[in-house]
């Protein structure tokens, strides 16, 4: 019987997304292929398609699955209505799961901006309602460039050392939205 959550075809799902994140750290998107998954994780074409339609969308399903991840991260603030500024668990999450963010930036997905940390009203606030577009997109740029020079560095800095240098980039500008 193949029940969508079924353990086997949650361990199944698990080794296809797994085997693609190692894959994608030493080839591009294109030059992987539905057989090369399958071969290394030992399972059936029809297996990788019965959870996915091929390999873009395997794609989009593991950054929808990071970008969860990130944003519970902050779910608690979100529901409270209030915003901690605090990029330390960001950055602990990010060290943890770094095959995964950099896979995120691999593909490209930095810059969709669904994985939201500026907060707007702290922005019309801070900058008085002008221009904010164009401080969204600057500090989004340059945490992204930051995020990933310390990804590409093997994040040598601890989290501690990244969360200072992003504050005293923005000199208590830091604006994380939900």
């Amino acid at each position: 019987m193949n029940v969508k959550n079924n353990r086997r075809r949650c361990q199944s799902k698990e080794r296809i997304e797994k085997e693609f994140i190692e894959l994608l750290q030493t080839k591009e998107l294109h030059q992987i292929t539905v057989s090369d998954i399958c071969k290394a994780c030992q399972l059936n074409r029809s297996t990788f398609y019965a959870n996915y339609e091929d390999i873009y969308d395997l794609a989009d399903k593991v950054k929808e699955y990071l970008e969860t991840e990130v944003n519970l991260l902050y779910e608690e603030e979100k529901t409270q209505r209030f915003n901690s500024n605090d990029y330390l668990k960001l950055f602990r999450h990010m060290k943890d799961n770094q095959m995964l963010y950099r896979t995120y930036f691999k593909l490209g997905y930095d810059h969709q901006y669904k994985i939201r940390y500026y907060d707007i009203q702290q922005a019309i606030k801070y900058f008085d309602n002008q221009h904010i577009e164009y401080h969204i997109t600057f500090f989004q740029s340059g945490f992204n460039a930051i995020v990933k020079m310390w990804l590409e560095g093997g994040c040598k800095e601890t989290p501690e050392e990244m969360n200072e240098i992003i504050r005293s980039e923005y000199q208590g500008r830091l604006c994380l939205s939900k």
